[in-house]
C-alpha cells in the first residue's frame, strides 16, 4: 500500500515548475487571499496541489497549467488514484482546480473552463469517531498539573474539549482572546470567520491555573513569542507558540497514559467528542453548529447519525425488546 512518505518521494521526483506556471499559481494564490480571504493552510494546499499538477504536466511534456485541457487533467486524477492518493484527496484537488481555472475564466485568459465536465469522487460518509465520557474525563486526568508543561496541558485539552475547538483554532489562540470575566473565548476559524464559544466552568478553571502559575513560568525571561502581532496564548518552554504537530503528540501521548489506544485519539477527536457529548445530552443542532463554526447545518448533521447510533444501543441493551 502507498504511504504518504511514499508519494512525497515520487512527487519529489518530478521536474520543477516552469518559471510560467509557478507565475501563475502566484497570481492565482495572490487574487484568491485578496478576494476571498482565504486562510495560509488553505492557500498552501492550493498551491502543492496546483505545483504537483504542473510538475507532472511538465514531465508529459504537455502545455503550460494555464492552457491544460480537460484530459489532460483527467489523466493527472487517474494517476494520483493509481499512486493512492485517498478519494477525499482527489476531490481538494477537483475543488482547487476549479477555482484556479474559473479565475482564468473570469479574468478573460480562456473562454472555457477544463473542470466543468468532471465529476468529484464519490466520498465515503464518515461518522465522526468520539470518545466515551469515562475515556474523557481520563484522558484530561492524565497529565502532571504539578509541572507547568503539565498545567498547560491539562488546560489545553479542557479547552479543546470544552468548546469544540480545531487543532488550529487552539494553537493559534491568542492572548486576547480568551475574557474569563464573562466566561467565553474568541475564536478565528476557517476563512477568518470570528465566533465566540461559551467556557465552562471547569476549563476556565484550568486556563485561570494555568495563566496564573504555568505561563509566565514557561515563558521565561525573554517572554512569549510574538508573531503576526499577537502572542499565543499556549507556548512552549522557549515561549513560541506550540505546533499543531507537538499538540498531537502530546494527545498521543496521554491517551496511552489513560489506557485509552492512542490509534483511537487525535485532537480533532476531542472536537467530534464535544459534538457527540452535546447532542447525547439535548444540544439542539443550531446552537451546535455556532459553536463549532460550520458554515452549513448539513456539516453538523452528521452527529446526529452518531447520537442516533447511542440511543439505539441504549434501547437494545435496556428496553425488555430491545
Amino acid at each position: 500500500m502507498s504511504t504518504p512518505a511514499d508519494r512525497r518521494q515520487r512527487v519529489n521526483a518530478l521536474p520543477a515548475c516552469r518559471p510560467a506556471d509557478r507565475a501563475s499559481i502566484d497570481g492565482f494564490l495572490d487574487a484568491a487571499w485578496a478576494e476571498g480571504g482565504l486562510a495560509r493552510a488553505t492557500l498552501e494546499a492550493y498551491r502543492r496541489d496546483l505545483e504537483g499538477l504542473a510538475r507532472w504536466s511538465a514531465e508529459q511534456g504537455a502545455a503550460e497549467l494555464s492552457r491544460a485541457d480537460r484530459a489532460l487533467l483527467f489523466s493527472f486524477l487517474a494517476w494520483r488514484a493509481g499512486q493512492g492518493y485517498s478519494p477525499r484527496s482527489n476531490a481538494r484537488l477537483l475543488s482547487c482546480l476549479r477555482a484556479y481555472y474559473g479565475q482564468l475564466v473570469r479574468r478573460g485568459r480562456r473562454t472555457d473552463d477544463p473542470t466543468a465536465l468532471l465529476d468529484p469522487p464519490r466520498l465515503p460518509r464518515a461518522l465522526p469517531k468520539a470518545l466515551s465520557e469515562s475515556q474523557i474525563e481520563a484522558l484530561l486526568a492524565a497529565p502532571d498539573v504539578a509541572a507547568p508543561a503539565g498545567l498547560r496541558d491539562r488546560a489545553m485539552l479542557e479547552l479543546m474539549y470544552a468548546c469544540g475547538l480545531r487543532v488550529s483554532e487552539l494553537v493559534t489562540l491568542p492572548d486576547t482572546g480568551v475574557n474569563l470575566r464573562q466566561g467565553v473565548l474568541r475564536v478565528m476559524g476557517k476563512g477568518s470567520k470570528e465566533r465566540l464559544v461559551p467556557l465552562g466552568e471547569e476549563s476556565q478553571h484550568w486556563l485561570q491555573r494555568y495563566l496564573d502559575q504555568a505561563r509566565a513560568v514557561l515563558a521565561g525571561a525573554r517572554g512569549a513569542v510574538r508573531t503576526d502581532g499577537q502572542t499565543a496564548l499556549f507556548i512552549d518552554a522557549q515561549g513560541r507558540p506550540l505546533s499543531r504537530q507537538a499538540f498531537w503528540g502530546l494527545v498521543k501521548r496521554y491517551a496511552a497514559l489513560a489506557g485509552i489506544d492512542p490509534a483511537r485519539v487525535s485532537p480533532h477527536g476531542l472536537r467530534h467528542s464535544f459534538a457527540t457529548h452535546l447532542l447525547n445530552h439535548g444540544a439542539d443542532l443550531r446552537s451546535l453548529q455556532l459553536m463549532l463554526g460550520h458554515s452549513s447545518l448539513s456539516t453538523t448533521q452528521i452527529y446526529t447519525l452518531v447520537a442516533r447510533q447511542h440511543l439505539q444501543g441504549l434501547h437494545a441493551k435496556h428496553h425488555p425488546r430491545g
